[in-house]
């Protein structure tokens, strides 16, 4: 079964993004074609990158990148929640994705965004950087904005946004699904599914994230 990650890409008091995250895991709730779980960043505790050798040579000495990897690696693709800050993402997701390398490669992603204008500025900024991560990011995306879709703080997306985010997944899934199989054919079994980590590590990583879909 295809295993997708929505990854909560913000950290600063009173987020949004769980708020979106959950709504996102409502939503894929209801499909059957794979099994969507939680990440959020801030339950990792990623420091600024603190690694002394590029993630591409998958080097890694800290045991916060280890868990990290563990986690990621484990995905067939992703749907990034992402805020906008000054016309890009935050710098805790940007900060989170630098980490990994190899982890993302030939993965699938789609963008969920939320800002002034709907975050479009945000998810322009990550297309650049998914290319460099040989990420295949979907056409499809959500844009939700603060004026139409939050009322007194609470998180109301607007109807239409349901039908954008099926297409979004459908699109995140049917390429998550063909790259699988294009990595698996590449032979990289150390990251065609999630590395075991040593039991002093597992005993350090944050828990599952809530997890939807079938197994």
């Amino acid at each position: 079964m295809i295993k997708i990650g929505v990854i909560a890409g913000s950290t600063r008091p009173g987020r949004r993004a769980l708020d979106v995250a959950n709504w996102v895991l409502d939503v894929a709730g209801m499909r059957g074609d794979a099994v969507f779980e939680l990440v959020d960043i801030q339950e990792y505790k990623l420091p600024l990158l603190d690694e002394p050798v590029p993630p591409s040579m998958g080097q890694y000495t800290q045991p916060h990148t280890k868990v990290w990897s563990a986690k990621i690696a484990g995905f067939d693709g992703f749907v990034f929640v992402t805020p906008e800050y000054n016309h890009g993402t935050s710098g805790a997701l940007k900060n989170a994705i630098d980490f990994l390398f190899k982890e993302w490669n030939d993965k699938a992603a789609g963008f969920v965004s939320y800002g002034s204008i709907g975050g479009a500025r945000a998810v322009e900024s990550l297309r650049l950087v998914m290319g460099e991560l040989m990420v295949a990011d979907v056409r499809a995306q959500v844009m939700l904005t603060l004026r139409d879709d939050w009322q007194e703080h609470a998180f109301k997306p607007r109807e239409h946004h349901e039908q954008a985010l099926d297409t979004l997944l459908d699109q995140v899934v049917a390429w998550s699904r063909a790259l699988k199989t294009l990595r698996h054919d590449a032979e990289q079994p150390a990251l065609a599914d999630a590395p075991q980590l040593a039991p002093e590590l597992a005993a350090e990583a944050p828990p599952p994230g809530r997890r939807v879909g079938s197994m």
